[in-house]
Formats: C-alpha cells, sequence, structure tokens
C-alpha cells in the first residue's frame, strides 16, 4: 500500500488510536510510549492474563500486539518468575553472592518496549506494501534476551577472563556518602588509587574485575580498595578524581531524580531533509518487515549493537561500521570458535565494512554508503560526529531520506552529567535506589540493565522513525539515551516519588527462598505467605510441591545460566549459531 496520510503528521502515530487490555506492568509502559509517538486512546485497559494492543486509524489496516508472561507449560506468571527462570535473578546477584531479584519490573518493561517495537515494524511493513500481521511476545523471551550475552560467555568454548565472584561498588566515603567510580583509563585508575594512597598490591589486582565487570555482573576486587575510600572524606574523593582523570558520582535518590524530571519522551526525532525515498522492493513476508531496508551501525560495546541487531532480526540488511582490523571486541574472552561469545549475541549476521573514521577518504567512503542507506547508528561520544563531519546535517545532505540514530549516555538532557555510562547513569537517576528493595542500600546492578533497555528503546527509535519517514516523506533525526531507559524503568517509582510516597519495594521484595540444592522465587502475590514456610531442608522439586499443595505459586531459580539450553521451561528456545555460541530466539514472532 502507499505510504498513508503524508501530509499533516509530525508523529509518527499521529491520527491512530489504541487500546490496551492486561497486566499494568506491561500495559502502562506500552500505552505510555504509544501515547509519546502520537496515538490517542478512549480505552486504557487493565487485568490479568495476555497484555493486548490494537491500534487503528490513519488508513492502515487493524495491527495487533499479544504480550504474554510466558508460554502456559512454563508456568511462570509473572516478573519475578520470569527473572528467576531466565537467569536475570543469577546475573543480577553474582555481585551479592546469591541470586537476587530486581525490585523494578525489568522484564515486563522490556516487554512492553518489544510489543511497540513489534507494532512499528508491521505498520512500517504496511507502509512499504506489506500484510498487516499480528505480532506476538513475551516476558520469558524478553528475559532470554537481556541476558543473552551472559547466557552465550556461559555456554562458551572456555572460561571467564576474570574471576566471577562476589564483590564490587558502590564505594563509601568517610561522611557515608554512596558512589560510583568510572574510568575505561587503566592509568586513570592507578592515578585515582595513588592520589588516596591505595595499597599498590589492592590498585593493580583491583583494575581487571573492575574493567570486567560490564561483561561479567561482578567485581571482586580487594576489600582494601573500600576500607581507602572509607578514610577519606568526600571533598578529597572528588579530588583525586579530578586529578587522575577518572569520575565519581554519588548515588541520586528517586525523590531528587522525581523532583527534577522535566517529562520528556525517552527518545525525539525530529525532521531532516526532504527528497525522494529510495525506492526499495517491499516485504515478502509479514515475519520481515523491514526486509530490503539498509543499517549503517557504527557502534561499540552494548547499546547501539543490540538495536541495530533488532533491526536485523526484523529483515534489514545490517552493516557495521568498524575500524581497520575489526572490532577489538571480537576478540574479548570467553570465545566459541575463536569469536567472542559475547560479541557474537549482538553482532552475529551482521556484514562488516572496515573504515577509518579519522581518514577523509575513509569517511568519504562512509558517506557513499550513507548516500543509498536507510538508517545511519551510532553511539559515538558527544560531538563526535559533528567534528568528523557526519552529524545528522552532514549525512542528510547526501541522503535527504536518511533517518539518522544517535544512541547515547544522557540526550544532552542534564547539565553537569557524568560520563554516560550504564553504571553512571544507574547511579545518578536513581535507579541503584531503585532496583533494591527498602531496609537495603541503594546500590547500582552490575548487570548492564540501562545498556540492555537503552538499546532496545534505541530500536524503538529507529521504528518510530522509518514509520514517520514513511508517512511524510522526510528524512528523520531520532535520538535516545540511557537516561531515557533509565526514566522508562523507574517510571512507577519515580510516580510514587513524586507523591511524597516510598518509592522503593518493601522489604525482602523478591528474595528468593533457600532449598537444600538451590533457590526457589514464589510469585510477587504468593511471597508473603511462601516467606513463612522454611524449606531449606527440602529439595528444589520438593519445596515446588509443597507451596503448590497450599495454593501457592513459585518456580526454580536458574543460578546457572549454561543449565538454560536444556530447561524444560524453555523447551526448543536456545539453539546454537554456527560458531557453536549459544542463541537466544527472536523476541517476537508475527502472524
Amino acid at each position: 500500500m502507499a505510504s498513508p496520510a503524508t501530509t499533516q503528521t509530525v508523529r509518527p502515530l499521529d491520527t491512530l488510536r489504541f487500546d490496551t487490555s492486561g497486566p499494568p506492568q506491561i500495559t502502562s509502559v506500552a500505552a505510555d510510549h504509544l501515547r509519546m509517538l502520537g496515538a490517542r486512546t478512549d480505552h486504557p485497559g487493565g487485568g490479568d492474563g495476555a497484555a493486548g494492543i490494537t491500534l487503528t486509524g490513519g488508513d492502515f489496516a487493524p495491527a495487533h500486539a499479544l504480550a504474554t508472561w510466558a508460554r502456559p507449560a512454563s508456568g511462570l506468571a509473572d516478573e519475578a518468575m520470569v527473572q528467576a527462570a531466565t537467569g536475570i535473578m543469577a546475573v543480577h546477584g553474582r555481585k551479592d553472592g546469591g541470586p537476587r531479584g530486581l525490585a523494578v519490573d525489568f522484564a515486563a518493561t522490556a516487554t512492553a518496549v518489544l510489543a511497540v517495537q513489534g507494532l512499528l515494524a508491521g505498520l512500517v511493513g504496511q507502509a512499504r506494501g506489506g500484510a498487516a500481521a499480528q505480532v506476538t511476545t513475551s516476558a520469558d523471551r524478553a528475559g532470554l534476551l537481556t541476558v543473552s550475552q551472559y547466557l552465550a560467555a556461559a555456554g562458551a568454548d572456555e572460561g571467564e577472563a576474570c574471576e566471577l565472584g562476589p564483590g564490587g561498588p558502590p564505594f563509601t566515603s568517610a561522611e557515608g556518602l554512596l558512589f560510583e567510580l568510572e574510568t575505561l583509563d587503566p592509568g586513570a585508575w592507578a592515578a585515582f588509587w595513588r592520589a588516596l594512597k591505595a595499597p599498590a598490591d589492592a590498585m593493580r589486582a583491583g583494575w581487571r574485575p573492575f574493567q570486567f565487570r560490564y561483561a561479567t555482573a561482578c567485581a571482586p576486587f580487594p576489600q582494601a580498595l573500600h576500607a581507602v575510600t572509607r578514610a577519606h572524606g568526600w571533598a578529597r574523593i572528588r579530588q583525586a578524581a579530578a586529578l587522575s582523570g577518572a569520575e565519581v558520582c554519588v548515588l541520586g535518590t528517586l525523590a531528587e531524580r522525581a523532583a527534577e524530571h522535566d517529562g520528556a519522551a525517552p527518545w525525539s526525532l525530529a525532521p531532516l531533509g526532504s527528497g525522494p525515498l529510495i525506492s526499495r522492493p517491499g516485504p515478502l513476508s509479514p515475519a520481515r518487515p523491514l526486509a530490503g531496508l539498509t543499517v549503517l551501525e557504527a557502534g561499540r560495546r552494548i547499546q547501539a549493537p543490540l538495536a541495530a541487531h533488532l533491526l536485523g532480526l526484523l529483515g534489514a540488511e545490517v552493516i557495521r561500521i568498524e575500524p581497520p582490523g575489526g572490532d577489538p571486541l571480537r576478540g574479548m574472552p570467553p570465545a566459541c570458535s575463536g569469536t567472542s561469545a559475547r560479541w557474537l549475541a549482538l553482532n552475529r549476521g551482521k556484514q562488516a565494512v572496515e573504515i577509518d573514521i579519522k581518514a577523509e577518504a575513509d569517511r568519504d567512503r562512509l558517506r557513499e554508503l550513507a548516500a543509498t542507506a536507510d538508517v545511519f547508528l551510532h553511539n559515538w561520544a558527544p560531538g563526535k560526529a559533528a567534528e568528523l563531519g557526519l552529524d545528522a546535517d552532514d549525512l542528510a545532505r547526501v541522503n535527504p531520506a536518511l533517518v539518522y540514530a544517535y544512541t547515547s549516555g544522557w540526550a544532552g538532557r542534564l547539565q553537569d552529567a557524568p560520563m554516560g555510562t550504564d553504571f553512571m547513569v544507574q547511579a545518578r537517576t536513581g535507579v541503584g535506589e531503585a532496583v533494591r528493595p527498602q531496609g537495603e542500600p541503594a546500590a547500582p546492578s552490575l548487570m548492564t540493565l540501562l545498556d540492555v533497555l537503552g538499546g532496545l528503546h534505541g530500536a524503538e527509535a529507529v521504528l518510530a522513525g522509518l514509520l514517520l519517514r514513511e508517512r511524510t516523506g522526510r528524512g528523520v533525526r531520532v535520538d535516545s539515551s540511557l537516561l531515557g531507559a533509565a526514566d522508562t524503568l523507574t517510571a512507577p517509582a519515580l510516580r510514587r516519588a513524586a507523591r511524597g510516597e516510598n518509592p522503593r519495594g518493601p522489604a525482602g521484595f523478591r528474595r528468593p527462598l533457600p532449598t537444600a540444592d538451590g533457590w526457589i522465587a514464589p510469585a510477587d502475590v504468593c511471597a508473603p505467605a511462601a516467606a513463612a514456610y522454611d524449606l531449606r531442608a527440602l529439595a528444589t522439586d520438593e519445596a515446588l510441591r509443597q507451596l503448590r499443595d497450599h495454593g501457592l505459586t513459585a518456580t526454580a531459580v536458574t543460578t546457572d545460566l549454561s543449565d538454560l539450553h536444556h530447561d524444560p521451561r524453555f523447551a526448543g528456545s536456545i539453539s546454537r549459531d554456527a560458531h557453536g555460541a549459544p542463541a537466544v530466539p527472536d523476541p517476537w514472532s508475527f502472524a
């Protein structure tokens, strides 16, 4: 079909309406995003069971999305059980030495964003001449996607390059201030600790686990480093950071974030040049609505590569821009058939072109690639694209119909913001408080919650941009950020904080119960009653039976991610790629 409603649209879902039903943990996030994209509703719904979302209007055929907690046979019926089964509790709890539940609805939030992605992708497919289709996603698949790098590493041919064990930030000052430390430079790390007169052996031993915490979700560095910061006041610690080039950030509270929150959407879309769309064949299958489109990705680490990976799963051809010699993270251990298992989790199936962006001739090559692409996606440092002559306006001159996507840390929304990395954004925005229940000190998760959710937001923003392009005939700049991901994740807690209520979960919230041979996690609604039972002498299966006999729902906690491949709750879901690395299933199905 021709692109519908091409004249008056200023947001991609203007003139469309939606209805929702189902669990509010999923539907409220989806509804918020649909509203911010321009859709309206008269019937926001709630309820139990599957989440249903229907979009109508704008000369499109009705678009339907179904989001469930899991396949019925798995028995997973809510956020706590999905976190337990998919390994989220295991990864988040590594720093603590045992599984811990996140006190935020991480899996449900990811599911909602995936559902909106599926709806947007389906509308893009319709606008390109494809058939309408219902998209289905689920929280268990969303959960597997969020742990995919950790799962890949657990199933690799070799062990981790760094010890897995309890420990890690935040640090504490002499006044009792909790703070996060960040640097990507071993020289700055050493200079910071030398300025605080840390023992040389502790400083040296601490760098490797600190550096690898993004990969391992733990940082078992020497306790002597914690003792060093507790011996110094905050002013001295800030001075050491300023002199060394490291950065420090006091953990913010949810109340502080609520007070400054500007209500901005987690992404922004702005029109670029106007020109004819490059003629592309329409999608041949509703399951691949982006087939025939090309995405150029200049991303590193997690956020941008994950966004591009999702676009590839939807059918786009993804071409990675890598430095001469290739992405160094290809060699990051552990490996499968010589390639980093973690790298494969985000980059399998992509093509690669080596370009030295510091060389003018190679930048010209990149502009030539952009001239025939549909999307250019990057997560370079702020200001770098403009410095290189590769910002949105620069590339719009060679391709006025381009969707130019930037995934950043802060999106320029906060003054004096620290380095825009996952853990610093968690620290600054109150995520460290939100993920822990009452009675526990605030601490950012060492699971890369915001890099992953930021990647999901990045893909969502690109899909919104593609749809807006189809409806207006103009190129679009889209910006997303880790800050936007943090605000989405903590939205319910921020609303409670804004009302003057305690924004955190109750004491012990989503704390698994030990058994003789493992752990179990009750459904949230059953947790208070289940906590009354002492299950430590019972095997896990026996403990689950006892709770079930008393009308309580629970599931076993996955503690070793390599067991997921054979877990009957995910029967047939996890495969292995051509390198032998574990691969999680696509998060959506279209029918």
